[in-house]
């Protein structure tokens, strides 16, 4: 079973989408905004990671934390957004890979299937 560490800064959002991902066959460890993204993903074994955070620049924070991270780099990333005309040059710039946006209003099923392309 896939382990989906979910960072988001509205708890009821975060329970709607677990309970979400689990009815996918996820994994899902929630946790409201944090700086210890690195931590929570070492100490949960993370096979992919999703950021839905009121502020894109929030997300942008922690995406940053994560790529720059050297056990983590390489960990597959789903971004929430509504703000796709910021994050999609934002990804650009960094030349991010493994990454996919999923806008916002979103379905379960569509951070699942983001979550399906990036796992392979």
């Amino acid at each position: 079973m896939r382990r989906i560490l979910l960072i988001d800064d509205t708890p009821e959002i975060a329970e709607l989408l677990t309970f979400s991902l689990r009815d996918l066959g996820y994994e899902v460890f929630a946790e409201g905004y944090t700086n210890a993204v690195n931590e929570l993903i070492a100490e949960h074994h993370t096979d992919a990671l999703v950021l839905d955070c009121t502020a894109y620049d929030m997300s942008e924070s922690l995406f940053d934390s994560v790529r720059h991270h050297p056990d983590h780099a390489e960990i597959p990333v789903v971004i929430i957004t509504d703000t796709p005309e910021l994050a999609e040059p934002s990804l650009r710039s960094r030349k991010a890979r493994r990454v996919l946006i999923v806008l916002k209003p979103f379905t379960g099923a569509q951070v699942g299937r983001a979550l399906a392309q990036l796992l392979g």
